[in-house]
């Protein structure tokens, strides 16, 4: 194998730590400090030991020689003496505090290693970028060519997606589970899913909370946002951006009840349907999910000091760059405040004018490169797996057309969200075991488990089988 990973390009960095809870809370799925202080404090990791390496900043340049120290987590006691397959988990857009005692960590690794004739299966996640040399010192080995293999979820994922692409001699395939590796300036279909999703009556009265909500602001403006604990989002596009997260998230993690039954309930009864969206909001998306609400503010994204707190503003910054992922209201029958558009509403233009005012003038999503360079969900890799749920928003950025080099599984049941394969149901950022028998339907979830052990089973074997040809 490669004496290192080398990669600088701004999206294939993508060898880092731990799967992202959601692939995109915030509007895009970044785990809360608070909720990652949460998990460890619950042991729920295998191992949050920091271990460093030097890494160089740039592996192109033969001018420009910094370095800087690249932190990264390993768990071995799967891994078997001296080629038994790596497992690299890619982390994503938020902090990462270690190896999480998950259904891929543990659960999944078990039943490839059983399947797996050769060897035992190790797995190693690494922040950014990995050097193989450290791992055979340690374990006195010389000239041993391990099988890799990598697995992300939602941006992870489509990281995973991207490496195989572009380094298909350093890896022998890759799981991009609810992978959004298509690049999207005017996303409608996300908030169009949420309405497929939510059903009905739900939909009918998450819209009529919208435009009720529409109609207070304009009157009782910070009665309304302090409502919904939210007083400190000044500027109304991100409060409403900040209300639209809110319900995406029960969708989209496998919790549509939690906000579909009171909100339903309410509508029957004759009750305050705002005031029952702000008890869901302030009870579960901000206490229970662990949401920040500063994160949705754009004076907190301009501070560019360098804190876990404001990993957003580094995400908000790939997201007004390269990919967009602009989720915006459609023009008709949406759930969402068209105040949260692309196009002119109220003399605005409301993500376009986030990313000048966070980050200056001259920024914008470039996507048509974006998807030029990595081929959007034309994508031309080779055994790379897709998997996603069938409730989930953000599949609609995925790829979800099959073919034999890059299968591609929908899990349908009413509860599949993101990253249902490897989390289970619900994808709440707490249950991190990745209990199928919670989903609507926990056959469909063992079914497309199965198939992906079989596709990863294969593929090791034909890395073996070939020694140094990974392709």
């Amino acid at each position: 194998m490669a004496q290192s990973w080398k990669t600088t390009s701004f999206f294939v960095v993508p060898l880092v730590i731990s799967t992202l809870f959601s692939s995109f809370g915030y509007g895009y799925g970044m785990p809360p400090r608070s909720m990652l202080n949460r998990l460890t404090a619950a042991g729920n990791y295998l191992t949050t030991k920091e271990l460093w390496f030097t890494q160089n900043l740039d592996h192109y340049s033969p001018y420009d020689h910094r370095q800087f120290q690249q932190r990264y987590y390993e768990f071995l006691d799967n891994f078997r003496i001296p080629e038994g397959p790596i497992f690299l988990k890619i982390c994503g857009e938020g902090p990462c505090n270690g190896i999480q005692n998950d259904y891929l960590s543990v659960d999944f690794v078990e039943e490839v290693r059983s399947s797996y004739s050769v060897t035992g299966a190790s797995l190693l996640r690494k922040k950014f970028s990995i050097q193989i040399e450290s791992l055979e010192q340690k374990l006195n080995r010389k000239n041993v060519e391990n099988p890799w293999f990598f697995f992300g979820v939602s941006y992870p994922g489509a990281l995973s997606a991207w490496f195989r692409l572009k380094f298909p001699h350093l890896t022998c395939g890759s799981l991009a589970s609810s992978a959004v590796v298509l690049a999207v300036y005017n996303f409608t279909e996300f908030d169009q899913q949420i309405g497929v999703s939510a059903g009905p009556e739900c939909k009918s009265a998450l819209q009529e909370v919208t435009h009720l909500v529409e109609e207070r602001l304009a009157n009782e403006g910070k009665s309304v946002k302090a409502l919904f604990g939210a007083a400190e989002l000044e500027i109304d596009g991100d409060f409403f951006y900040f209300l639209a997260d809110a319900a995406a998230i029960g969708f989209q993690y496998g919790n549509p009840d939690s906000v579909c039954t009171p909100l339903v309930e309410a509508k029957k009864n004759g009750e305050d349907l705002v005031d029952t969206y702000a008890k869901y909001v302030k009870e579960y998306y901000i206490v229970k999910f662990g949401t920040d609400v500063r994160t949705y503010d754009q004076k907190f994204l301009k501070n560019t000091t360098l804190t876990d707190d404001n990993s957003a503003r580094l995400w908000w910054f790939q997201v007004c760059t390269e990919v967009a992922y602009f989720q915006v209201a459609p023009k008709n029958d949406s759930i969402r405040s068209s105040k949260v558009d692309t196009r002119h509403v109220l003399e605005a233009i409301y993500h376009l004018d986030l990313c000048r005012n966070v980050f200056g003038e001259g920024i914008y999503p470039d996507v048509d490169a974006t998807n030029l360079y990595y081929g959007g969900t034309k994508i031309g890799g080779t055994k790379i797996i897709f998997t996603n749920g069938s409730q989930d928003p953000w599949r609609h950025a995925s790829k979800q057309t099959s073919s034999p080099d890059l299968p591609s599984y929908l899990i349908t049941c009413n509860n599949c969200g993101h990253g249902t394969d490897l989390r289970g149901c619900p994808q709440s950022p707490l249950s991190l075991e990745g209990n199928a028998q919670n989903c609507s339907s926990p056959d469909a979830v063992h079914k497309v488990r199965q198939q992906i052990i079989e596709n990863i089973d294969l593929w090791l074997s034909q890395c073996h089988d070939t020694e140094k040809g990974f392709m």
